[in-house]
């Protein structure tokens, strides 16, 4: 397997890369990771299951995207496919360090500014991805009320009811969704999708860098409301944020509805817990 891997490296950087050493490092939750130390350069390394080569082909493109903003530092994919039974992704290594309160509030700077620059006007993108494991559909929407009501809100609904979650009536809580979003006019931004803390880091020379994207069109405050779960960001980072792109009246309550998407993703990966909170969030959404 290595060997192909590697003669895809220098097929495609045109630089002949021999791995004098590798070393298993973390791949995310659902992946396994490597680093290949070769003489000069290092790379970083995925490895999945051959029906995942769709997801890391969606990965490379979401990173390409949102290094061609040019505003946030992302790792730069080299080459992606399947070799045996595997499927794998070769990105840019990276050396990451502690981050600093300068470095967060740059962070949200940067991720601001990715936010702000024009792109499609509509929500979606060119295909679908994943969110963790999980399909994500990206059907492109003219309206972002039914995007989100319909292929974020309403696809996990569907998903929890097959592997048994009970959260209400699914066309009050979907129709909900849409009316109280009709209420806004989002721009369309391109957006990490998928922005906790596990995503994120910061370099040894202090620049920030987002990886592993679930990457589309759609409101900005979908990352924001993201890095409010699972442990949340510094207060250095909101500052950095609000400095270039202030967050909109009503994005309190936005956050609750953009953030059940992710809660019942998780019940539908891992269950547990999360049914419990997913429908304490919805009882919250129908009263607003």
């Amino acid at each position: 397997m290595w060997t192909q891997i590697t003669e895809h490296i220098s097929q495609t950087t045109g630089e002949i890369f021999q791995i004098e050493k590798q070393r298993s490092v973390s791949g995310g939750c659902i992946n396994q990771g490597y680093c290949l130390i070769g003489k000069k350069i290092n790379y970083f390394v995925k490895i999945n299951h051959a029906s995942q080569v769709e997801m890391f082909a969606a990965e490379a493109l979401g990173l390409k995207e949102m290094s061609a903003t040019q505003t946030i530092r992302v790792p730069q994919p080299i080459c992606w496919g399947m070799v045996e039974r595997s499927s794998y992704i070769v990105l840019e290594w990276l050396e990451f360090s502690q981050a600093s309160n300068q470095s967060w509030e740059e962070m949200g700077r940067k991720l601001a500014k990715m936010h702000a620059h024009p792109g499609d006007k509509r929500f979606g993108w060119e295909r679908n991805n994943t969110i963790g494991s999980t399909p994500q559909v990206n059907t492109w929407t003219e309206n972002w009320a039914d995007f989100f009501a319909d292929h974020r809100i309403g696809f996990q609904l569907k998903l929890a009811k097959r592997k048994g979650g009970s959260f209400g009536d699914y066309t009050q809580i979907v129709e909900k969704i849409r009316h109280l979003l009709r209420e806004i006019k989002p721009q369309s931004s391109l957006v990490h999708g998928d922005l906790w803390s596990g995503n994120v880091a910061v370099t040894e020379a202090g620049e920030p860098v987002i990886l592993d994207p679930a990457t589309y069109y759609g409101d900005r405050e979908v990352d924001l409301a993201m890095t409010e779960l699972f442990g949340g960001f510094p207060a250095a980072f909101y500052r950095g944020y609000n400095e270039v792109f202030p967050l909109a009246e009503g994005y309190k309550k936005r956050k609750i509805i953009y953030n059940l998407y992710h809660i019942l993703n998780h019940f539908n990966l891992f269950g547990g817990g999360y049914g419990s909170q997913a429908n304490f969030m919805i009882q919250e959404i129908l009263i607003f």
